[in-house]
């Protein structure tokens, strides 16, 4: 099973790490079939707050749909300009790809507004950030999406969340879609959850 791991600028270390550990313990501690690829726009992204970068293992050029399972989307900050990168064409369009071919697409916090803006969520079930008087939410909504105020909301192949806390829910949601509930029960009881 393999993962794309899509960082935009200004992503949250919080939200990535989640997805990033979670498919190492399963891997590198359990020997599990799992790989993950980190991508972006450029070779280093620069997340949220202290400006830390990652060096991706792919560009959004390089990346074949069909050589992954699932996508996986950290939120970001709008302060470090996250949603000049999330709301790019192309990132929009590599959603579209994935959910065509009903792939699991997960995301965390406003890492849903993306998956709204590319089209693929009007109509279901969804949420993204709830704080400050739901204007996330709201902005969701405007995509057409049935807004649910709850932490994490699955609808088909599409995970969302409402904020950072949920990162380790989704993360495990995510897995547990590829490989089951024993292999995850397996990896979550590692990780002391």
């Amino acid at each position: 099973m393999k993962i794309l791991l899509f960082c935009c600028k200004g992503f949250e270390m919080m939200e990535f790490s989640p997805f990033y550990d979670v498919a190492g313990w399963a891997k590198s501690e359990y020997g599990y079939d799992v790989e993950l690829d980190t991508c972006g726009f450029t070779s280093h992204v620069s997340s949220a707050f202290w400006g830390t970068e990652i060096k991706v293992d792919k560009l959004i050029s390089e990346v074949n749909v069909n050589d992954y399972d699932a996508l996986a989307i950290p939120g970001g900050d709008h302060n470090f300009g996250f949603f000049e990168e999330a709301y790019d064409k192309r990132f929009l369009e590599l959603i579209k790809n994935f959910d065509d071919r009903k792939k699991v697409i997960a995301s965390v916090c406003v890492a849903a507004l993306p998956i709204g803006k590319s089209g693929v969520l009007a109509g279901r079930n969804a949420t993204t950030y709830h704080l400050l008087d739901g204007y996330r939410q709201k902005e969701l909504k405007d995509f057409g999406i049935n807004v649910i105020n709850e932490p994490v909301v699955t609808d088909d192949n599409i995970i969302t969340s409402y904020c950072p806390q949920t990162a380790p829910t989704v993360a495990f949601e995510l897995l547990r879609r590829l490989i089951g509930d024993e292999k995850v029960n397996v990896i979550k009881n590692g990780m002391g959850y």
